[in-house]
């Protein structure tokens, strides 16, 4: 059985619009898993496998752009050993990015986000921006905009330019 069959037979439980969400809100997914999934597996519409994948993958971005501060700060309070997580998590989101936002700043970011390979994407994204202090309102934009890209770069992937045009 490939991957792709095993996705969509576990997330067959759920409506094929909700199991599009949950797989594109997973950090190691996103819209990358998500897209094809909906698209080969559950026959989704394009364009409609599309929203889905850029509303999950949207999710935890945003939260971790809105929380990530409170978190970072009772963690460090309450919590050794996740503090070390978190802040080893936070050093390798800084280390990934570090480049892309000293020479480009928030396009930096939304390229950063936008493209498709493993240790990119919204979720990194979003901890990059908070390691340098970006506010959301500043942030977010660009944020969407990576997911935006990356999504529509999967399509290219998945289905063609041919099938899209």
């Amino acid at each position: 059985m490939s991957m792709l069959e095993s996705l969509t037979n576990f997330f067959a439980q759920f409506p094929p619009e909700l199991a599009t969400v949950l797989m594109a809100m997973t950090p190691m997914g996103e819209s990358r898993l998500a897209l094809p999934v909906a698209i080969l597996g559950f026959k989704m519409p394009i364009w409609e496998a599309m929203f889905w994948a850029i509303l999950g993958n949207s999710i935890p971005a945003m939260f971790i752009l809105l929380f990530a501060e409170k978190f970072h700060k009772y963690i460090a309070k309450k919590s050794g050993f996740f503090a070390g997580k978190w802040i080893k998590t936070l050093a390798r989101a800084q280390e990934k990015f570090a480049k892309d936002y000293e020479k480009w700043g928030l396009i930096g970011l939304m390229i950063f986000i936008g493209v498709p390979l493993p240790g990119t994407g919204a979720w990194t994204g979003a901890l990059a921006a908070f390691v340098f202090g970006v506010p959301f309102k500043k942030s977010w934009p660009y944020v969407l905009g990576g997911i935006i890209i990356a999504t529509f770069l999967t399509l290219l992937v998945t289905v063609g330019i041919g099938a899209i045009l």
